[in-house]
Parts: structure tokens; sequence; C-alpha cells
């Protein structure tokens, strides 16, 4: 053990402050990639004076689960309120800032090495918990105090940035989204005069099926008539654990808050000899929509890559190329809808059959290549931050993983 490698039990202290007073309102959970979210407990009828509080620079974990889930939560709060949490969990602080920063230490919890070697020190139980004292009998660097400011301000600056390409990457879709409204339901799309069409006079006719008026032209459509169904026959190809150019898309693939499939997190990979002699049904292109009909239900996401085979959960809904990003959108208003057409069974599951029958307002091609244009602007922006996100997120991890070579 390198010489600057340091007991944690010496440097933190347990605290045991009750919510007695009953100051506190917020009830935390911490997720199992480490930061506090809204507790999901029922605690009605429950007496909270009895729960932990949480004040900033303190830090919660829960020891119970981790030898099921391979990890510790762990969370240090950065907020100025104090907030509870469970009884169950353990609260402590680290005894001198000016010794170790609670930010270096979070950074030290976050490495998938430390969650490795707590998963090492799990007792017998089913759950596999972790006992305190091995929790603090666990070591690690801690190098001087302005090292230690150096290397937080360096993974800040990455945080941060990642932070900020989050909240472009949000406010890109919320831009996507009014525009559709604006101009699928509220029908003020540009016309002939790029000025927006009902406000400025356009024909609207009645329409008996949605009991309200449309713009002249339009009408509906059944997505059976819309759409091509692409999919792999029910089937899912040999796969590899190793990485190839072809990616199996699995439902994980399709889950999160970016509108186009992420690619990094399929695990599995399909050979060139596989994927050349698989059925090329199952072969998304780009500006498909990859909808999920089992588990996660009606997930959706756009392929925007080169290459790829569709597990045997999802369909890819494939329109014309002016057409897709209109469709994409429309599907999501809608995805309340497309749930209702869920069957009863052990797993939840959609029939494809039933969900091609869902009735779609069709525009004039006019106005959906129109909208084609501009969302696809906004989508390979947001494409291009979410990649860039990547890349950072990956410097982030190796960042993590030097703190175990440095030296004072």
């Amino acid at each position: 053990m390198k010489s600057n490698y340091k007991r944690l039990g010496d440097y933190i202290v347990p605290v045991k402050v009750r919510n007695s007073e009953l100051k506190a309102k917020e009830l935390l959970g911490i997720n199992i990639n480490k930061y506090f979210m809204s507790s999901v407990a029922n605690i009605v009828g429950t007496d909270l004076s009895n729960y932990k509080l949480v004040q900033k620079n303190q830090f919660a974990c829960n020891r119970m689960h981790v030898g099921r889930d391979y990890r510790i939560p762990v969370a240090v709060s950065e907020t100025e309120e104090s907030f509870m949490v469970s009884p169950a969990y353990d609260v402590f602080e680290v005894m001198d800032n000016k010794v170790l920063l609670p930010e270096y230490l979070m950074m030290w919890f976050e490495r998938a090495e430390f969650d490795r070697n707590a998963w090492f020190y799990t007792d017998a139980d089913v759950r596999g918990g972790l006992a305190w004292q091995a929790f603090e009998d666990m070591q690690l660097p801690i190098p001087h105090i302005d090292k230690q400011r150096e290397i937080v301000k360096e993974y800040n600056t990455i945080q941060n940035r990642i932070s900020l390409n989050q909240q472009l990457i949000q406010k890109l879709e919320e831009t996507a989204q009014a525009i559709y409204k604006q101009w699928f339901v509220e029908f003020e799309f540009p016309d002939e005069n790029r000025k927006p069409y009902k406000s400025n006079g356009g024909e609207m006719v009645w329409n008996e099926e949605l009991q309200k008026e449309i713009p002249l032209g339009w009408k509906l459509k059944s997505l059976r008539n819309i759409v091509a169904i692409v999919d792999n026959r029910g089937k899912t190809p040999p796969c590899v654990e190793y990485k190839t150019e072809y990616p199996l898309i699995e439902i994980g693939a399709i889950s999160g808050d970016n509108r186009v499939i992420d690619i990094d997190k399929c695990e599995k990979y399909v050979e060139e000899e596989i994927y050349n002699k698989w059925f090329r049904s199952g072969h998304p292109r780009k500006k498909d929509i990859l909808f999920s009909t089992v588990g996660s239900l009606a997930e959706m996401k756009l392929y925007w890559e080169q290459s790829g085979v569709i597990a045997q959960n999802i369909v890819a809904f494939r329109a014309s190329d002016k057409m897709a990003l209109y469709l994409y959108q429309c599907l999501k208003n809608n995805k309340n809808d497309l749930v209702a057409y869920e069957i009863g069974s052990v797993q939840a599951s959609i029939k494809v059959s039933q969900v091609i029958e869902f009735d779609i307002l069709y525009p004039s091609e006019l106005v959906t290549s129109y909208f084609d244009n501009l969302i696809s602007t906004l989508t390979n922006l947001s494409n291009a931050v979410y990649k860039e996100n990547q890349k950072l997120t990956e410097m982030k991890g190796l960042l993590l993983s030097k703190l175990a070579t440095i030296e004072n």
C-alpha cells in the first residue's frame, strides 16, 4: 500500500442528528448512481422525528445491498437546506475539511474500483451488507490539501461542462416540442408567405373524427398507412460481448432524455458475417423510429447511426424521409394513448398490430418538409452535444481512475 493511503475511518465521523423538531420536510433517497433523489416511500402516518438529518457537505450511504447491487449508494449534500433520509442510512461527515475535502472524498466514492472493493468486504447475507467497521477500514490516498483542490477543480470543470450540455440538450428538446405544438396543434405553421397559417386566415375545415377544425387538405391516417414495419421476425441474432461495428439495440439503448439512440448503451454486438446474413428487415436506417413493445412500453428514439441490429422486443417505424421527424414528435406526444394498447400478461407488452391502427393527423407534405429541415438541425446539434458529453464522461472516468496513483 502506498504511503499516502489512509484508513477512511480516521478521517470521517458518524452524524446521528434526528429530525426531532420536524424542521426538515423533504425526504430523499440515494440513487444507485450516487446522487440524492426524491424518495418514493409512503410516509403517510409515519413518525418523521426518527429520520436522520443531512446538512451541507455531509454524506449519507446505504450499506444494506452492496453484495446484491455491486455498488454502494453514497452521496454528499451540496444544498444549504437540510433534508431527511431513512433511519437505516448512515450519515457521516469529514472530521477536518482542511485535511480532506468532502468533494475529493466523493470523487473517490464515485470510482468503480471503490465499489468493487466494497463488494469484496460484504457479508454472507443474501443482500450482501457491508459492515460499518469494514467501511471505515477501507483505504484511500489523501494527498496534500492543495493537490486535492487542484484535482477537484479539474473534475468540476468537466462536470460543469457536462451539466451545461445536458441543459442545452433539454432546451433543444423543449424547442422541438414547442415548434411541434405551434405547427400541428395550434396550426400556426408557416404559410406560403412564411406567416402563421391559422391567425393569418388560413382555410380551416371541420373534421368529424377529431371534432375540431383542421387545415384544408389535412386528414387522418392510421399509422398502418404511413409507415413500414421493420423488425427481426421475433428473433435476436447470435451476439458477442466484444465491440464490433454492429451493435445490438435493446430497450436500454432507447431510454434516457436524448432523442437519438444511445449506441454506447449497447452491451452486445453482432459480427459482420452474422450481420450480413441476418434478416435485412432487422437493419434499421437513419430516421427510423425505434419503439419498445415489451417491458418499458412505448419508449421511442430516433435511429441516427449507420449500422446496427434491433432486438426482438423492438420494432422500427419507417416513414418517408420528410415525414419521419414529424411522426416521431407526434408519437412521442401521444405516448399515453399508445401505452393504452398494453395487453395483460406476465410481462407488460404491446401488440404492434394494434398500435399501427392508431390514427395520425396527416399534414401536407410541404409543411412536414419545412418541419423536417428545421428539426433536423436541432437533432444534429443535440446529437453532437450528446456525443461531446460521452467524451467528457470518459475524461471524468479517467480522472477518477488516476486518483489511485496520486502522490503527495
